[in-house]
């Protein structure tokens, strides 16, 4: 039987098992214990950020987010059409409403100039938005500053979604640091893992103090259970801490393995009619966390839906990139600022296996069913 290739899956060691052993040896098992404060002050470390809360998920941070930086009902969030749409959950959470914005091609992330643009205009109009969420896609950072210039302009919190990149780097800093909070991810798919988990960060102590309020069902200093405000259950567990400790320390390897990856691909089917790859931006390193290419039908031979298919019958799990949200049916009534770029992406783009853990024989097989598909056209 062949053996399917998947898209990105955990990658674990031995490390891991160790820091886990240890919760398990002195019973700390319950969501509090000493690998989430050295879990915490580890990442610090790693991406440069003075203070970090550890949660559950990268959607339960970037909710916390939201809600520490004031979103309430009826404000408007501006929001990186193309990406998952955790991005843009969290808004609704609070009752915002997402107002998505276009990417741009150098780095398929949001348009810094086209952001800039619309943030004028509403400022003549008096209608900016309460925050700006920018997504750093596919371990690709976003062009930081001029989006961090417009916010600062006029004084718009900027919350970066770095959950697809950690690893990666703007003008030799980590994404996730520039802004008022950034939020990271360990879901299973992503380049380290805690099974599931995320990370809010910032310069702010008092915004993470925060955080770890709320994230801890927002329970006020009393000797019995006492409640002022609503919080959440978001805390993340001593044990999965203990495994994030673990894909910490070998968090650059996987990177490495990544971009190996990607630069096989790339020697492999860059010269293949039709097919582009995703851009890295010189302003800094991608973690190639996914492999991203558009295939433009007329020159390959055959659309990114039939390469898909295609590479299903041979057991290979390859994915469309993200819908931009925009064409999402739960944000039908949204407004979208542009939109023509994300939804090129969106028809021509697809992302092949890329996890850390594939073999030589691995790559392999998937460039010779592309490069199949092609011939046979």
């Amino acid at each position: 039987m062949t053996k399917p290739i998947l898209l990105s899956t955990p990658h674990m060691g031995d490390r891991e098992l160790k820091f886990v052993q240890e919760a398990f040896d002195t019973n700390w098992i319950a969501p509090v214990g000493p690998h989430i404060d050295a879990f915490e002050q580890e990442f610090c470390k790693i991406v440069g950020a003075s203070h970090a809360a550890a949660v559950t998920s990268g959607t339960a941070a970037l909710h916390l987010a939201l809600r520490l930086i004031g979103v309430e009902s009826g404000d408007e969030v501006f929001c990186s059409t193309l990406t998952f749409i955790a991005t843009a959950s969290p808004i609704t959470y609070l009752g915002g409403k997402p107002v998505f914005v276009d990417s741009d091609r150098t780095t398929w992330n949001i348009n810094p100039s086209l952001l800039q643009e619309v943030l004028d205009q509403r400022a003549k109009l008096g209608k900016l938005p309460k925050a700006v969420v920018i997504v750093h896609l596919y371990g690709q950072s976003a062009d930081i500053d001029p989006i961090l210039a417009a916010c600062n302009t006029y004084e718009i919190p900027l919350i970066e979604d770095a959950a697809e990149s950690l690893g990666a780097t703007y003008k030799n800093r980590s994404p996730g640091t520039f802004g008022k909070i950034g939020i990271y991810s360990f879901n299973g798919n992503k380049i380290i893992t805690t099974s599931g988990g995320g990370m809010l960060v910032s310069e702010d102590e008092s915004l993470i103090q925060k955080a770890r309020f709320l994230a801890t069902q927002a329970r006020d200093r009393a000797p019995h259970y006492q409640h002022s405000e609503i919080g959440y259950n978001y805390r993340l567990s001593n044990v999965l801490a203990g495994i994030g400790r673990g894909q910490l320390q070998v968090l650059e390897q996987r990177v490495q393995a990544r971009r190996r990856n990607f630069e096989v691909y790339q020697q492999a089917l860059g010269n293949l009619p039709g097919i582009e790859f995703m851009p890295e931006a010189n302003f800094g390193r991608a973690t190639r966390w996914l492999t991203c290419l558009t295939i433009e039908p007329d020159a390959f031979g055959a659309d990114r839906e039939k390469v898909r298919l295609a590479l299903a019958e041979e057991q290979i799990e390859a994915r469309p990139v993200w819908k931009p949200l925009h064409l999402q049916p739960v944000f039908a009534e949204c407004e979208c600022i542009g939109g023509a770029i994300a939804e090129d992406l969106f028809k021509r783009g697809l992302c092949l296996p890329s996890g850390s853990n594939l073999t030589t024989e691995d790559l392999h097989r998937v460039i010779d069913a592309v490069t199949a598909i092609h011939r046979k056209q």
